[in-house]
C-alpha cells in the first residue's frame, strides 16, 4: 500500500495511549500503548509511505466504539476495515478471527482448522501477530491449546486485561 492518504487519532484507553488510523477503505491500523504521537505517526508513515494527517473527527465513530468496548457496552465493532496491507493468507486468518465470539477464546489449532489448513498452527500464529487491528479483529481471543495465553504484540499483560474485561462483561468469570 503506497501513497494512501491516512488520517489518524490518538485516544486514552485503559491500555494506555492508543493510536487509530483510517484509509479511504476503512480502519487500517491500531497501535496499543504507544509512548507518544510521533511514534504512531512514524509507524504509519513507514507502513503507508505517505504523510498521515491528524484528524480525530474522521475517527469519531470508531473512538466512540472504543469507549463503549472498554465500558463493556460493545461486543462487536461496526466499522469498515482495510486489511489490504496483509497477504492473502493473513487476510484469511484475520477474517476467521472475526468469528470468535466476544468473551470466548479459541486455540491456534482452531484458527488453523477454521481457514481449512489444519497443519498451519505456527503460520496462523504468525499471521495473528501481524494483525494491525487488535481488539477490532480480536487476535487476543486466540490462546494455546493447553490454555496458556501464547503471545500478543501489545504484551501478555494487555492480552490478559482484554480477556478478563470480556469475561467479566460476558459473565463467564
Amino acid at each position: 500500500m503506497k501513497n494512501i492518504p491516512v488520517k489518524f487519532a490518538i485516544c486514552e484507553t485503559p491500555l494506555g495511549l492508543t493510536g487509530l488510523a483510517t484509509s479511504p477503505k476503512g480502519l487500517c491500523n491500531i497501535k496499543l500503548n504507544i509512548s507518544c504521537v510521533d511514534e504512531f505517526e512514524d509507524s504509519l508513515n513507514n507502513l503507508h509511505h505517505s504523510t498521515p494527517q491528524l484528524d480525530p473527527s474522521t475517527l469519531l465513530p470508531v473512538l466512540r466504539q472504543f469507549d463503549d468496548y472498554f465500558a463493556g457496552k460493545l461486543k462487536k465493532f461496526d466499522c469498515p476495515l482495510d486489511i489490504s496491507q496483509g497477504l492473502p493468507f493473513q487476510r484469511s486468518v484475520w477474517s476467521a478471527l472475526l468469528k470468535v465470539p466476544y468473551g470466548e477464546t479459541r486455540s491456534y489449532q482452531w484458527l488453523a482448522d477454521a481457514i481449512g489448513n489444519p497443519k498451519a498452527c505456527r503460520a496462523v500464529g504468525t499471521a495473528n501477530g501481524k494483525n494491525n487491528l487488535p481488539i477490532v479483529i480480536p487476535c487476543h481471543r486466540i490462546i494455546r491449546k493447553n490454555g496458556d495465553l501464547g503471545g500478543f504484540t501489545g504484551g501478555l499483560h494487555l492480552k490478559s486485561f482484554l480477556l478478563d474485561l470480556e469475561k467479566t462483561v460476558h459473565g463467564t468469570s
